[in-house]
């Protein structure tokens, strides 16, 4: 393929990225049209049920007064081969008569799974397929995840000192992190389909977990998932204000959940070892729910237990030039006898976020 197919690319990538905040629980997938080295029209996949990137770059072109019979077409995601909540991509791809379409990645969804590729090229459409394909996986890390392995992908944010404490030993954590960093973490919500936390950091910062832009209230908010095994939680808690929530128990308490379902909460009884909510289950349960990514805000407990049970695909790390020497952990994990035993996570970016250093880790594989 030539130099300029990747340069396209990377611009349907870039375009894709735009998509994230709205998609869910579809992928998010970026298109742009060329002719004659000239873009014709560019879009990215809309709120469910609305528009997938193909269509967008299609109507982009005739609002640009082009029409793209005989077009190379760019498109991070196999376009789609089955009636869903919308018609197929590939198909519509077919009656417009582009004469090329170059594939990032291949849909994993049973449902397309290089059926969309097959369909163009059986209409005499030229399809090359793995341009940047380790880029746009990982653009929808989420939604392969779900496809592939039944679970979301999980991110867990923390926000620590240099010295690896989350907050003092009396508990005082507002703020570690400056406001940068603060504003930065929550951007990541709204990708998320779901925001995950444990009852102990509702309890002790009664956060609201809304996914907000510069403050502002975004349209499509996650779902807010509790996993309180006793029911110890307030209902007058923020955490219930906005949006749909799901605490998650070990064992139900009628008049406990009497009081949560008029705050407009669902409960789910998922019954683990040692009177704990089943995390496992969980995922799988939010998997069913149509959920590609889950966020993780939580305390030491929950997230150093998810951790250990090999639950999280990403570290998202927040490290304050600050020293606190002695508080409260950021993972609740059992002592390792040897150096040799540990968890070795990859660093895959680091960023100056205001004072602050953002790191976002990987599971090694």
């Amino acid at each position: 393929m030539f130099s300029l197919d990747r340069d396209y690319m990377r611009e349907a990538l870039t375009l894709a990225a735009k998509a994230r905040p709205i998609s869910p629980p579809n992928p998010s997938v970026g298109c742009v049209i060329v002719r004659d080295g000239s873009i014709l029209g560019e879009g990215f996949t809309q709120k469910v049920g609305s528009d997938h990137a193909e269509i967008q770059a299609i109507k982009d072109a005739a609002a640009n007064g082009y029409d793209v019979k005989g077009a190379t077409v760019y498109v991070t995601l196999e376009p789609c081969s089955h009636y869903g909540r919308t018609p197929p991509c590939a198909l519509r791809l077919i009656k417009e008569q582009v004469a090329r379409v170059v594939v990032a990645c291949l849909d994993p969804n049973p449902l397309v799974a290089g059926r969309g590729v097959e369909m163009l090229r059986q209409a005499g459409i030229t399809v090359d397929v793995g341009l940047l394909q380790k880029e746009a996986w990982q653009m929808n890390a989420g939604f392969m995840t779900r496809m592939t392995e039944n679970r979301p992908w999980v991110r867990a944010k923390v926000a620590m000192s240099l010295d690896g404490f989350t907050a003092l030993t009396n508990g005082e954590s507002q703020w570690i992190t400056g406001p940068e960093a603060r504003e930065d973490g929550r951007r990541y919500r709204c990708e998320a389909g779901a925001i995950l936390t444990g009852v102990g950091t509702v309890l002790a910062d009664n956060p609201s977990l809304t996914a907000r832009v510069d403050g502002k209230l975004q349209s499509r908010q996650p779902l807010k998932v509790l996993v309180d095994s006793h029911l110890r939680v307030n209902p007058e808690n923020h955490f219930f204000d906005e949006g749909q929530t799901l605490v998650v128990c070990a064992k139900e308490d009628l008049e406990k959940s009497q009081r949560l379902r008029e705050k407009g909460a669902e409960i789910l009884s998922l019954s683990g070892e040692n009177g704990r909510v089943d995390l496992q289950a969980l995922l799988k349960e939010l998997a069913r729910r149509e959920v590609n990514e889950v966020h993780v805000e939580a305390g030491a407990t929950l997230t150093g237990e998810m951790v250990r049970l090999g639950l999280v695909d990403e570290l998202l790390c927040y490290i304050a030039p600050k020293i606190l020497g002695q508080g409260r952990s950021a993972f609740d994990l059992p002592p390792l006898q040897s150096l040799s035993d540990c968890e070795t996570w990859t660093t895959v970016q680091t960023s100056q976020v205001g004072e602050d250093v953002r790191i976002i880790l990987r599971k090694r594989k």
